[in-house]
C-alpha cells in the first residue's frame, strides 16, 4: 500500500465507520462491533506512517484544488503525527468507555452517539495531516460541527444552553480571527509577500520579513489573530465553551478534552508558531511577546478557579484549561526544547486527562456521584477507580513514574534555553514562577480529592446502600489509560523521537 492510499484510507475509514454505525443502529451489539472495528483500524493506517516519519519521509496526499493556489491536500510531519497518533489511539479506549457507560446509564440516542464520534475523529485527523493553512480550517470547522451534537446529547434545557455557547464561541472566533488571517496570508501570497500557504519550516513570511514587503506589525497583527482565532485552546478569555460543555455525558466530555478537541487547539497554536510565523521569526521581529503572559495568567487563573469547584466534571475542566496553557506557554517561550516540551506536553495532558474523567464517569455510573464533597470512603469501595485517578492526578503535577513528569522537565529545559538568549530575564522568571506554583496549586485539587476518597470514613448512604465498581468496560478503558500514563514513563521513544523532530523544524 503506498502512502497517498494510506492517508487516504486513514480519512475515509472513519467515515466508512460512521455510516456502518448509522446502518447497524437497531442492533446494539454489531453497531458497538463496529465502532470498536473502526477506531483500532484507523489507529493502525495512522500507525502505519510513524516508520515513514521518523525516517525523514513527509508523505502527502492532494486531493483537489478549490481556487487557484489553495488545494485541499495533506502531508504528514512530525507534529501532526504526533496529534493523529494521539488521537486515534485514544479513541480505541473511549470506544470500549462509551459502550459501559452508555448502557450502564441508560442513555437515549446511542447511534447518534456512536456516529458522531468517526466525523470527529475523520476531522482530527484532517487536521493534524493537513499540508496548508487552508485545509487545516476547514476540518477545524468540521470538528466543531461534528461535536456540537455530542455536546448537546441529552437535549435538555442546560444541555441546549451549553450546545451554543459551544458553538458560538467556536464559531466566532475562527470566522472572525482565523478565517481573516487565512483570507489575509491568502491575498499577501497572491501579491508575493508571503512564499505561499503551504506549512513550511521557518514559516512563509521569512522573505516578506527579510525584504521588508510584510511589516512586523502585519506579521505581529496576524499571529494575534491566529492565536484568538483557535477557540479550542481555551486561552482566557475565550474558555467559556469548555466548561459549559461538560453538560454531555462523560465519554464526550473525555473525548473533548483528551481525545480530539482541545488537542486539536493547543496542535494548532504550535503548527501555526512553527510553520506559519516562525520561532525565529517572533523572536527576531519582537512579535507574540504577549503570549506568554496570557498563557501564565490563563494557568494561574484556572487553577485557581478549579481549586473552589465542587461539581467534580467543572473541577476537570477547569484544570484543563490551565494544562492546555502550559502547552501554549511553552511554544510561546519560542526556544526548540520548550516546543518540543509543549510537544510531549500534548501527549502526557491526553493520557492523564482522559484518565481523569474516565474517573469521574465511573463514579457516576456506579454510585451517581457528581461533586468532589460526595466522595469521602469511595476508594474503598472502587479501587480500581480511584486508583487509576490517582495515577492520572499525579501525572498531571508532574510527579516522577508518570508522563507528565517528562513533559514538564522538558518545559522547564526550554526556559533556561531562553534564559541563554541576550536581554533581559524577566519573561524566564515569569514562566518558572508560573510553572512552579502552578504545580503546587495542581496539588492543591487534586490530591484532596485521592485524600476524601482512600482515607476519610465512607458516608452513612455509602454504608447503607454499598456499591462496587462500574461495568467492566469502564474499568477496562480507564485503567488501560492509567497504564499509558505510567508506562509513558519509561517507554518513550517513539514519542521522544517524534518530539525531537519537531525539535529541529524550529531551529
Amino acid at each position: 500500500m503506498t502512502p497517498e492510499m494510506t492517508i487516504a484510507l486513514a480519512l475515509g475509514t472513519p467515515l466508512v465507520g460512521a455510516m456502518l454505525i448509522a446502518m447497524a443502529g437497531k442492533v446494539p451489539n454489531l453497531r458497538e462491533a463496529f465502532t470498536l472495528l473502526t477506531a483500532l483500524a484507523t489507529f493502525g493506517l495512522v500507525a502505519s506512517l510513524y516508520p515513514l516519519v521518523i525516517a525523514g519521509n513527509q508523505p502527502g496526499l492532494f486531493l483537489l484544488e478549490i481556487v487557484p493556489g489553495v488545494p485541499l491536500s495533506f502531508k504528514v510531519e512530525p507534529l501532526g503525527m504526533v496529534y493523529a497518533l494521539v488521537a486515534t489511539l485514544l479513541w480505541i479506549p473511549n470506544s470500549l468507555y462509551s459502550i459501559g457507560y452508555m448502557r450502564g446509564n441508560n442513555e437515549k440516542h446511542q447511534t447518534r452517539f456512536y456516529f458522531c464520534f468517526p466525523l470527529a475523529i475523520a476531522s482530527a485527523v484532517g487536521i493534524a495531516f493537513a499540508a496548508n493553512i487552508f485545509t487545516m480550517f476547514v476540518f477545524y470547522e468540521t470538528l466543531t460541527l461534528s461535536t456540537f451534537p455530542l455536546v448537546t446529547h441529552k437535549g435538555n434545557s442546560d444541555a441546549v444552553k451549553s450546545g451554543r455557547i459551544y458553538l458560538g464561541i467556536l464559531l466566532t472566533t475562527s470566522v472572525c480571527f482565523q478565517l481573516l488571517a487565512v483570507l489575509w496570508i491568502y491575498a499577501l501570497y497572491q501579491g508575493g509577500d508571503v512564499s505561499g500557504i503551504d506549512f513550511v519550516r521557518g514559516g512563509i513570511f521569512k522573505e516578506g520579513l527579510a525584504s521588508g514587503a510584510v511589516a512586523p506589525t502585519v506579521f505581529g497583527l496576524l499571529f494575534f489573530l491566529y492565536i484568538y482565532g483557535i477557540g479550542k485552546a481555551a486561552i482566557m478569555p475565550v474558555h467559556r465553551w469548555l466548561p459549559a460543555a461538560m453538560v454531555a455525558p462523560t465519554p464526550v466530555s473525555a473525548f473533548l478534552h483528551a481525545v480530539a478537541v482541545v488537542k486539536a487547539g493547543v496542535f494548532c497554536v504550535i503548527k501555526v508558531t512553527v510553520y506559519v510565523f516562525g520561532a525565529n521569526a517572533l523572536l527576531e521581529y519582537g512579535q507574540g511577546h504577549w503570549l506568554l503572559y496570557v498563557a501564565g495568567a490563563t494557568i494561574l487563573i484556572g487553577s485557581l478557579i478549579a481549586l473552589f469547584q465542587d461539581n467534580f466534571k467543572k473541577r476537570l475542566a477547569y484544570s484543563t484549561i490551565s494544562q492546555l496553557s502550559y502547552i501554549v506557554l511553552g511554544t510561546a517561550l519560542l526556544t526548540p526544547i520548550a516546543i518540543m516540551g509543549a510537544t510531549l506536553h500534548i501527549i502526557a495532558h491526553a493520557f492523564g486527562k482522559i484518565t481523569l474523567f474516565f474517573a469521574a464517569g465511573s463514579v457516576y455510573t456506579a454510585a451517581h456521584k457528581t461533586q468532589v464533597s460526595q466522595l469521602d470512603g469511595i476508594g474503598r469501595r472502587m479501587p480500581w477507580t480511584m486508583g487509576a485517578f490517582t495515577v492520572g492526578t499525579l501525572s498531571m503535577i508532574g510527579v516522577p513514574v508518570v508522563v507528565g513528569f517528562i513533559s514538564k522537565w522538558y518545559l522547564i529545559s526550554g526556559v533556561i534555553e531562553r534564559w541563554e538568549l541576550p536581554g533581559g530575564h524577566f519573561d524566564e522568571v515569569f514562566a518558572l514562577l508560573v510553572i512552579s506554583f502552578s504545580t503546587l496549586l495542581n496539588a492543591g485539587y487534586f490530591l484532596p480529592i485521592v485524600y476524601r476518597a482512600f482515607f476519610k470514613p465512607l458516608k452513612d448512604e455509602d454504608l447503607k446502600h454499598p456499591h462496587g465498581e462500574a461495568p467492566w468496560p469502564i474499568v477496562t478503558a480507564l485503567m488501560f489509560t492509567a497504564g499509558l500514563t505510567l508506562f509513558f514513563f519509561f517507554w518513550n521513544k517513539p514519542a521522544l523521537e517524534l518530539a525531537e523532530l519537531v525539535r529541529r523544524a524550529v531551529g
